[in-house]
């Protein structure tokens, strides 16, 4: 056996019975070619041919033990070197495989004990034959009790003193002995034991502690709770609070009588980790020290985090977003709290957003904590969350939007409905005309504010059309180019068979707009934007970013510029309401997040791609749409054939809580001669239909009013009055009852605020 202690020779020796049989199977195949054929040489042709295939399997089960075993005593030679305890590593024999240092010195004939095949000499009780009389029967004792219960322990008096002996199963077939000579007594022996041992009663009690133990914790301690926060598992590396601070040990147990139970802290097995293995695992790793230095990281952590070697930088500048300072946080981990906690954090990387899901791991070298943290790749996680929190955002702005939408068109209906009223009295010549526009163009003004709150949130009211891009672009060229300004320059190109689509051609003109001056802004120097519209048909589900888009045939427009570009953090952020990259000023965040909103709530995708310091592009795909023009042509002339003059025998029945906008809608239908009768609440305008005498020809609604709101008393008025038409009214946006409206028949939609004329043709529309 070689002197290098971390090192063994050799394998534990063969079992020489598949020898013996392979010795069999080839005497039985070569008697039954001498037998004379039939059933006898068969016979013994088959039986050597299953005996050699057996011999095969058992010397195939030996070498697979014995490189279990030979990686086991590899192992035990890093653990054993530093051990000052006389150690061997035996088979289930005695066979002796392995002595550590101290038993080389302590028996200078320990190499040629190992180098033996067999026979006494080279066993345990060879070994321990000069220490006490009869040691074969020690040995056998203690191996049969390590057989049934995995560890034994024994103490020989001598006549020189006194030989603890204990053997520890550690796999493989092999199995631990150690052998401790005391020249003094019981008392003393325990007291200046080689290791720190514990003796431990039934609850944890220590109850006694000898001078290393006391030496190496530092105090005196009653409990084990009060030694380590690990639990103390023989075999287990756990952190041990010293003095100086926690220190790795192997706890090694041994039981004793009535419950009690002994305690060995013994040196940690050195490293073993390989460097090739670590730097090639297929989970991002890296090991950082207590105050927070990067020693090491794989290849897939250097990857993830964007870097060719981050060896010597902090934690802190490669990750961000703990909440805590991360030195805090890594001698938690350090010192056995806080482990298996996951952490998310976000790589500061300038490329693109990611983020990671780290938990922290304490391992030990040279006795000391150090950590090896393993990340996860959060950033899909992270999307998720991102999406649903944006979704929860944009829900409870859409509610305090749609709320002061309801109020602030309730105020426009009144001012802009009472102006028109003036209107009809003062000629242009009237001195308070022009104070009467001013008036009535700036309420229209607070009208489309509005709208534009309730944009980004998807709840304004659209009025959906079928549309040319061509023709829109070409009806908005004028504006636009007054938007641009001379510096730049701008170029529209347009498919010749380009496809119709449905929608809202104010709002699609305010999102061509937003995007022009959003380029405008990107290109201070000048330039050119470019206005793209094609064709596109989608075999296949398009993904992209977070959206899916369907199949189908599609519009495409694209808006680019060679401006200034958007840096790729940012990209994920600028749809989201008032975040802006101009200066305080200069935007308000809306113009992006009223793009998104209107294109989304008119069926559409908008995707932006962007390159810093060569522009941007903008790309909508809106669906294209299933054309029914005559249909349409049609019904919207039997519409204006019926729409004649006001039918003076209508009787129409108005019902709206807000007293000002009821005067003024009252007004404006009693001078197109209608006969209006009013109701400030469903429950009052059911209540006056009670009487049969009365005739009504139009129910005038608003939707929201408290108590019963007007989809509800609508139904219940109908059951009785079905021919009657309706008209709801609402400051809201049709979509927030849409599914209610579906249900009534005849029915229709004027959103707040509308004017004297919108009111008056809806109705009489409706009589027709």
């Amino acid at each position: 056996m070689s002197a290098d202690p971390t090192h063994d020779d050799r394998p534990p020796p063969a079992d020489r019975r598949p020898l013996y049989l392979v010795a069999l199977a080839v005497a039985l195949i070569a008697a039954s070619g001498l037998l004379p054929g039939g059933i006898a040489a068969l016979g013994a042709l088959a039986l050597g041919v299953g005996i050699f295939c057996s011999a095969l399997l058992l010397h195939g089960r030996q070498l697979l033990q014995r490189r279990g075993q030979l990686r086991v005593l590899q192992q035990m030679a890093h653990f054993l070197a530093g051990d000052p305890a006389v150690t061997v590593v035996a088979d289930a024999e005695g066979e002796i495989h392995h002595v550590n240092p101290a038993a080389r010195a302590r028996f200078p004939d320990a190499e040629t004990l190992t180098s033996q095949e067999s026979g006494e000499g080279g066993n345990v009780a060879g070994l321990l034959r000069g220490l006490m009389a009869n040691p074969a029967s020690v040995v056998y004792r203690l191996q049969k009790k390590a057989e049934s219960q995995g560890v034994a322990s024994d103490t020989v008096s001598t006549r020189s003193g006194q030989v603890s002996l204990s053997v520890h199963g550690i796999g493989g077939g092999l199995r631990l002995w150690r052998i401790e000579e005391s020249r003094a007594s019981a008392g003393e022996q325990a007291e200046a034991g080689l290791l720190p041992r514990l003796t431990v009663g039934r609850g944890g009690t220590i109850l006694f502690m000898n001078a290393a133990a006391r030496k190496l914790i530092g105090k005196r301690v009653s409990a084990l709770d009060r030694l380590s926060s690990d639990p103390l598992e023989n075999g287990k590396v756990i952190s041990v609070d010293t003095a100086s601070g926690p220190v790795a040990r192997l706890v090694s147990e041994v039981p004793l009588n009535g419950g009690r139970r002994e305690l060995f802290f013994l040196p940690p097995p050195a490293e073993s980790e390989s460097s090739t293995s670590f730097d090639h695992l297929s989970v991002p790793l890296m090991k950082v020290s207590q105050n927070g230095i990067v020693t090491r990281a794989n290849h897939e952590a250097l990857k993830l985090l964007n870097v060719e070697d981050v060896s010597g930088k902090k934690l802190a500048d490669l990750m961000e977003g703990l909440g805590r300072p991360v030195t805090d946080w890594l001698r938690d981990a350090a010192t056995g709290r806080g482990q298996k906690q996951s952490e998310f954090l976000r790589i500061s990387r300038r490329d693109r957003e990611v983020f990671v899901q780290v938990v922290l791991n304490r391992v030990f070298e040279d006795g000391e904590p150090s950590i090896i943290a393993v990340l996860n790749d959060a950033t899909e996680l992270k999307t998720l969350e991102a999406q649903f929190v944006q979704s929860q955002k944009m829900q409870a702005i859409g509610q305090l939007a749609g709320g002061v939408a309801h109020d602030f068109n309730n105020l426009l209906t009144a001012i802009s409905g009472h102006c028109d009223l003036l209107l009809l009295r003062h000629d242009q010549g009237d001195p308070n005309y022009g104070d009467l526009v001013q008036i009535n163009q700036n309420a229209n003004r607070a009208a489309a504010l509005v709208g534009q709150l309730l944009a980004f949130s998807r709840k304004q009211t659209l009025c959906p059309e079928v549309l040319d891009l061509r023709d829109t672009l070409a009806d908005l060229t004028h504006l636009l180019n007054r938007l641009v300004g001379e510096r730049v320059v701008l170029a529209l190109d347009h498919d010749p068979v380009l496809r119709t689509i449905r929608a809202d051609k104010r709002q699609l003109e305010q999102v061509l707009m937003n995007l022009v001056v959003n380029a405008r802004d990107a290109m201070p120097e000048g330039g050119e934007i470019r206005i793209t519209t094609e064709g596109l048909t989608l075999d296949a589900p398009l993904k992209r970013d977070r959206a899916s888009v369907p199949l189908g045939d599609y519009v495409l427009v694209k808006v680019q510029d060679k401006g200034v570009g958007i840096a790729p953090d940012m990209l994920q952020k600028v749809f989201e309401p008032f975040y802006t990259t101009k200066r305080t000023g200069e935007g308000t965040g809306l113009g992006l997040s009223t793009v998104y909103g209107i294109v989304k709530q008119t069926g559409g995708f908008i995707f932006v791609d962007s390159v810093v310091g060569k522009g941007t592009c903008f790309s909508l795909l809106f669906p294209v749409y299933s054309e029914k023009p005559a249909a349409d042509a049609i019904s919207l002339a039997l519409e204006e054939e019926g729409a004649g003059g006001p039918d003076h025998d209508a009787v129409i029945l108005l019902v709206e809580d807000e007293a000002p906008v009821r005067a003024f809608a009252s007004r404006a239908l009693r001078m197109r001669g209608f006969k209006v009768l009013e109701a400030a609440s469903a429950e009052e305008a059911l209540e006056l239909l009670r009487d049969p005498e009365i005739e009504v020809n139009v129910f005038v609604t608003d939707v929201v009013m408290p108590g019963l709101d007007g989809p509800s008393w609508v139904r219940q008025a109908l059951v009785d009055r079905p021919e009657v038409k309706v008209v709801f009214v609402s400051g809201y946006a049709q979509e927030s009852f849409h599914d209610d409206q579906a249900a009534i028949p005849n029915s229709t939609f004027l959103p707040k605020p509308f004017s004297l004329v919108e009111l008056t043709d809806t109705v009489q529309r409706q009589l027709h």
